[in-house]
């Protein structure tokens, strides 16, 4: 059983690394909301190898991804997280290849840096974000699993392309890397030379909406599988798609420049769309209505997605 001190230790990780989620997680059922902040702590460890090695080779990298991949599958370890999560992994039968491929996207980062086409990022996506959203779906212990999978693996991609485009800035200036495809950019009239130069030319804006509206449709599929979560999960897991989606909104507002500066939700602006969304789900109950009114992301009408005729455009 999870002790307090490890528990303890999982919450301070997701309080200091992951703002956003850490505040949606607070409304999700304790019975859950431990085991999450278990489960954030163990992906943050394994992610800090790569995002923050201290001086590490690339080899001592992957030598260290791979111990912690032993050890979260049952492994010896004195590292608490590590031995925690591996609990939580047995108690919950959490699938051992979903913790693989979430290693294994871990180790891509050893070794690329630059996506030529959204298929391979995609390929990269499956292993650091569905495989959370699947985990999650697990912790969540809903008894139609077979059907909220494959959307939970939709909103954990949804979640990290938002982070990307967000992040685009921080990504090159702290880890040299850029997660926007090359055959967007080439496509938008771009070049990876201007991502590089931090400018946000009209080509690399345009590649920039382009990926938000790809990530927009991973919204929509995701939010739609919300009614497969036990009832009280779905508000808490829609409070979170509300709350990621709403840096789309701050990044129009942008003109989607995320080179200059990275975009941020205010405590009072994510305070207001908690309680919006609440009043909302109040209502109705339905995951993919309260989505369509409080959230940042388009809904579709008659079949077609129909942007705000006042969106910001890339066009300088």
């Amino acid at each position: 059983m999870v002790d307090d001190t490890q528990l303890a230790r999982s919450k301070s990780i997701h309080r200091r690394t992951g703002k956003t989620f850490y505040y949606a997680t607070k409304l999700l059922p304790k019975r859950v909301r431990n085991a999450t902040y278990v489960l954030y702590a163990f992906f943050r460890v394994a992610d800090e190898v790569v995002d923050d090695p201290g001086g590490l080779s690339k080899e001592a990298q992957r030598a260290e991804l791979a111990t912690i991949r032993d050890a979260a599958l049952g492994g010896e370890t004195d590292d608490e997280i590590l031995a925690a999560f591996s609990e939580l992994r047995e108690q919950y039968g959490i699938p051992d290849s979903e913790v693989e491929q979430f290693i294994d996207a871990m180790i891509a980062d050893t070794e690329r840096s630059r996506y030529r086409s959204y298929e391979e990022l995609e390929a990269y996506m499956r292993g650091s974000a569905a495989a959370v959203g699947v985990m999650m779906t697990h912790v969540m212990e809903t008894d139609a699993v077979d059907s909220a999978l494959p959307h939970a693996r939709q909103l954990g991609k949804a979640f990290q392309l938002t982070n990307f485009l967000r992040d685009v800035r921080e990504d090159l200036l702290e880890r040299d890397r850029i997660y926007i495809p090359e055959e967007t950019l080439e496509a938008n009239g771009a070049t990876v030379a201007a991502v590089e130069r931090l400018e946000p030319t009209t080509g690399v804006r345009s590649a920039i909406r382009h990926e938000l509206h790809r990530g927009e449709r991973l919204y929509r599929e995701g939010v739609a599988g919300i009614k497969y979560l036990p009832q009280d999960c779905q508000l808490p897991v829609l409070t979170a798609a509300v709350l990621y989606a709403e840096h789309h909104r701050l990044i129009r507002e942008r003109g989607y420049d995320t080179l200059t500066d990275r975009p941020s939700l205010s405590s009072l602006r994510k305070l207001s769309l908690v309680l919006r969304t609440r009043w909302h789900w109040l209502w109705t109950k339905d995951p993919d209505a309260v989505f369509a009114t409080v959230s940042g992301v388009p809904s579709p009408v008659d079949g077609r997605i129909d942007y705000p005729p006042n969106e910001p455009s890339p066009i300088r």
